[in-house]
């Protein structure tokens, strides 16, 4: 849950930086911020997967810039559903899709998963010991 909450936190403070560096994003509030986190989160939950299966020939002819297109699409479609978020034009969704992907991505590269969830490592070597009948395990 700890983590969940940290990376909420981490995307609304992407939502503002982005909202400072392209003049053509706008957050009204700090609420209208946590908000168009919450709801960017569920979307990029439920419908980004799709959307990415649906226009995977496209994400790999174009060598997957066609990713950031959809996440400025995610980014446009949140704009319509929260009041008081607003981004003027794609171009402007798509450098602050850029913005929040690279905040985000550098983040939770310090988050910690809770041990024994997602951390599981495979060993690079599978380690064989020979049995009493001369076999290989």
């Amino acid at each position: 849950m700890l983590v969940l909450l940290t990376r909420w936190l981490v995307i609304t403070v992407a939502i503002l930086l982005a909202s400072t560096i392209v003049p053509g994003i706008r957050v009204a509030s700090l609420t209208t911020a946590i908000i168009a986190a919450a709801i960017l989160g569920i979307i990029n939950t439920f419908l980004r997967p799709v959307l990415l299966i649906l226009t995977l020939p496209l994400t790999i002819l174009t060598l997957g810039v066609f990713a950031f297109v959809l996440n400025a699409l995610m980014l446009l479609l949140v704009a319509y559903f929260v009041p008081g978020f607003e981004v003027n034009g794609f171009f402007s969704a798509f450098l602050g899709a850029l913005i929040i992907s690279i905040v985000s991505w550098i983040a939770n590269r310090f988050i910690q998963t809770p041990k024994g969830k997602h951390n599981r490592q495979k060993p690079d070597y599978i380690d064989l010991e020979r049995g009493d009948d001369g076999k290989w395990r």
